[in-house]
């Protein structure tokens, strides 16, 4: 059993699971691009000016060196974004991230009182965005990067409205019982 479902409780349904956006990975893919043809050029010159012994000594500076931003600049934000997982179950909202030290956020559906989005021009035509949680006694959470984010949007407004009615069906219930036991609340 992958993630998320070892994280769901009996019953609940998985509703979504996303990584942030791919344009998160833009940069790094240009820079390792990038480094590697600047590498490849550095060792390039080396090899027509340098003597055997130098080239050698050369060639390990360079690929350290390329390893070095490879690894800062590439494959960190490769992990960062392979580690955030944005979930929307039936219940709640998940979102859990971090490499070494891990964080969590759930956010159940009946507490939600207000989901938004917004996205500019680039992002809409990405079909991504920024969406906006609003619980019912916390300061708003913003998620950004989340993929087709109107359809995440839409799917969490109905799960928020579905949870609001059964709230409402279940409270109307316990009123009835309470009149019909003669109780007062």
């Amino acid at each position: 059993m992958g993630y998320p479902e070892g994280a769901l409780a009996e019953e609940e349904e998985l509703l979504l699971h996303s990584h942030p956006h791919w344009k998160m990975l833009l940069l790094p893919a240009v820079i390792l691009l990038t480094v590697t043809a600047a590498a490849g050029f550095a060792v390039g010159f080396a090899e027509n000016e340098l003597d055997a012994s130098s080239l050698n000594v050369v060639r390990v500076v360079i690929l350290v060196l390329w390893l070095a931003v490879v690894v800062w600049r590439c494959l960190a934000p490769f992990l960062r974004w392979k580690s955030k997982h944005f979930v929307v179950t039936d219940r709640r909202v998940l979102v859990r991230e971090g490499v070494m030290t891990h964080i969590g956020i759930d956010i159940p559906m009946g507490r939600i009182s207000n989901v938004q989005f917004r996205h500019g021009l680039l992002d809409r035509m990405l079909r991504t965005g920024t969406l906006v949680i609003v619980s019912s006694s916390d300061d708003p959470l913003e998620f950004d990067d989340i993929p087709d984010i109107q359809r995440v949007h839409s799917l969490l407004y109905h799960q928020v409205f579905d949870a609001m009615d059964l709230r409402r069906d279940h409270d109307r219930e316990h009123l009835r019982g309470d009149a019909d036991t003669g109780k007062d609340r």
